[in-house]
Order: C-alpha cells, then structure tokens, then sequence
C-alpha cells in the first residue's frame, strides 16, 4: 500500500544521520527520499538539511555537489519548508569560527561559535539529554511540553544576533540557542530523530503544520 503522507526530501550531501531520519519520518507517517537531485528536491513537500561532523567540510560538500543555488531558489525564493538539524542548523548562519573562520550560508542573522563556560569541569562537547525551555509559542511545540528533554551532541552553537527567533534554549555552561524559526525555516540543535517521543512529535508538526 502506498503512503498517503507528505514527501520530505533529506538533502544528501554526505554528511549526516540520514537512515535515522528518514525512519522518524516513516514513524510520523510520511515519505522520506534521500536525495540531492534537483527534481526531487523540488518535488517534496519539505525539506530537512541534516548534520553531524564540522561546519567546513559541511559547507564544501553543499558546494561540491552545486546544491547551493537550488536550495536558495527553493527555501528562500519559493518558500519550500527546511528543518535544519544541529550542523544542518548551523549552517544556516552567516560564519562559523569552527577550525577556523567559515562563511556558511547566511539564511540566519547569527554566527557559530565555541561552547564556552567559566566552569572548568564542563565537558565539551556537550554530548546528552538537556532540559530544553521553550520561550516563544510556535506550532512545532503542538502536544510537547515545556522544559522536555531533547538529546544534543555539539561543541559549537548559534549565536543569534536576532533573537526575536528563538523558539528555545537550553542551559549548558550558559544559555544556548536550542531552536529558531525565521519565516518558512524551523532549525533545531538537538537531534530530534534521537529524542523519542517529544522529538518524533516535532517532526510530525514540522511536517504537517509549516
């Protein structure tokens, strides 16, 4: 039987978690396709840049593949939906300072920097669970409670200079941006496809309701 559910296209520019996100997907009840091709990019209901690893290489393997200008027309012309996930968010901002000094895609006013803490038995990265405050209603919290616990694994964060955005933060040796959104473009830095119930539940908002 064929899935009635929405297509969402996971951009493969290899890097990232791709099979444990397209089986949140299937869980939500949707169409995963892993995919860099323009024509099923631009066919999905959706998109989800994913990431795990550094924002340079991240950001050279979005260029070698010429993905660039089809996600610009596609997310910032046509207004398609992107979930960004941890260095799928990242590289969202305008620069990082990971091994050195970047240029990301520059879709959010914010840069990436360092975890930085004035308690000197913080490990970084901040590899775990953490108690993620939602401090702006948006229709991807829809039947998740305040304060759940989102699973993070990162040593960089986005640091935004406008933070009418934020959806939420977590605390880690300081407050972190945990979650934005701008216009069509929901990001998050935790893992959602690793955080059980909560973030299967916002998958599926994001999903169905952007």
């Amino acid at each position: 039987m064929i899935n009635q559910g929405k297509t969402v296209a996971i951009i493969d520019y290899g890097i990232g978690n791709r099979q444990s996100i397209a089986e949140a997907i299937r869980k939500a009840g949707h169409n995963p396709v892993i995919t860099r091709h323009l024509d099923e990019l631009a066919a999905a209901d959706s998109l989800i840049l994913p990431g795990v690893g550094a924002f340079g290489p991240g950001m050279k393997n979005l260029k070698s593949f010429g993905l660039i200008p089809t996600l610009e027309k596609l997310i910032m012309r046509d207004g398609k939906p992107l979930l960004g996930i941890c260095l799928g968010f990242q590289l969202l901002a305008k620069k990082s300072e990971e091994f050195g000094v970047h240029n990301g895609l520059g879709w959010l006013d914010a840069s990436v920097i360092r975890i930085k803490s004035d308690q000197t038995n913080l490990k970084v990265p901040h590899v775990g669970w953490g108690e993620t405050k939602i401090c702006k209603n948006s229709i991807i919290w829809d039947g998740i409670p305040d304060n759940s616990h989102f699973y993070y694994v990162h040593s960089y964060h986005v640091d935004c200079s406008d933070t009418s955005c934020v959806l939420a933060t977590v605390t880690y040796g300081g407050l972190l941006v945990s979650a934005v959104r701008v216009r069509n473009i929901v990001a998050t830095q935790f893992h959602p496809e690793k955080s059980q119930k909560y973030g299967l539940k916002l998958i599926k908002n994001f999903i169905e309701k952007t």
